[in-house]
């Protein structure tokens, strides 16, 4: 697989019906305005494509705070379904934690939905610690 920066709005457009199997409330102008502010706020997006087929995509921040330091922030990752299985998110988290550690990052931190068993699983076989809950508070 090979990885890159989606830099352009054509690769946005290639990558967005991967990431919209993981963000299915998202229409392309949706994602497009929100991906308009979250660029703005440092959010890079990454694509694993096979065959020059978009097959993973990861969307990652960089920030500071008091109980991590410096990290990467893993907002989205995502396999394409008929894809899932085969290592793809493996290796784009691998060169996640790589560009995360590049830009001197201390750890990458994601959170995941209390329904996702599968991907808990999955973050957990690679490593990571299930160490809090994340809870929200809606003001709509």
């Amino acid at each position: 697989m090979r990885i890159a920066p989606v830099t352009s709005a054509e690769e946005r457009a290639a990558v967005f019906p991967v990431l919209q199997q993981l963000r299915d409330h998202l229409d392309h102008d949706s994602f497009e305005e929100l991906y308009d502010s979250m660029a703005g706020e440092g959010y890079r997006l990454f694509a694993g494509y096979a065959d020059d087929e978009p097959v993973a995509v990861a969307g990652v921040t960089i920030s500071t705070n008091f109980y991590l330091g410096r990290h990467a922030y893993v907002y989205d990752l995502v396999v394409d379904a008929d894809n899932r299985s085969e290592g793809y998110g493996t290796e784009l988290l691998e060169y996640v934690h790589e560009w995360a550690a590049d830009n001197g990052c201390a750890a990458v931190e994601l959170e995941s939905g209390l329904w996702r068993e599968d991907a808990h699983r999955f973050y957990l076989d690679l490593g990571y610690e299930k160490y809090c809950y994340s809870f929200k508070y809606d003001l709509e």
